[in-house]
């Protein structure tokens, strides 16, 4: 975890985790799926376009769950809308930001970059997921990044699990 924290600059922090069972390109296909992260990501109930072609730069998802708190109060659904800023199938990343949400978030920008990690393309990857973001009323940014930590750690298990173990 890498954390740059300065109440007057944007918050700027990177999460990453190892599969040993997957590669880049499998789960590049999942992240590719931008409109149904919610299959993967936990605490993410939904997950569905609301405009612009499917996967391509422009596009907005409606993300809603109940991982991060929402500002109306515990007990309402957490929402946000982003929009895919790029992306590059061939390194294997994407950016986007939220353009809206309920969560506290007034600035929010977001790479996830995916790469072999063993010594050929099928031996494993690396997630990578960078995050720029303005400070966040009622946060510590160290807080935020243990959220991001073990959000992407139970992603990238769940995608491995689907790869390893597929329903029948």
């Amino acid at each position: 975890m890498e954390v740059e924290q300065n109440s007057e600059t944007k918050w700027e922090a990177k999460v990453s985790t190892v599969l040993k069972e997957a590669s880049a390109d499998q789960i590049w296909g999942f992240y590719g799926d931008f409109f149904n992260f919610h299959k993967w990501f936990p605490g993410l109930a939904s997950c569905y376009g609301v405009h612009g072609a499917y996967g391509e730069p422009g596009c907005i998802r409606y993300c809603g769950g109940f991982s991060i708190k929402s500002e109306d109060g515990e007990d309402s659904v957490s929402w946000s809308k982003e929009k895919l800023t790029a992306v590059d199938p061939i390194h294997r990343s994407l950016t986007y930001e939220i353009v809206d949400c309920n969560i506290g978030f007034k600035s929010y920008e977001s790479t996830v970059k995916i790469t072999p990690s063993g010594s050929d393309a099928e031996s494993g990857c690396r997630i990578d997921w960078s995050i720029k973001v303005d400070p966040v009323k009622g946060w510590v940014l160290e807080d935020l990044v243990k959220k991001f930590e073990a959000g992407l750690d139970r992603a990238a298990r769940r995608m491995e699990e689907a790869l390893t173990n597929p329903e029948e």
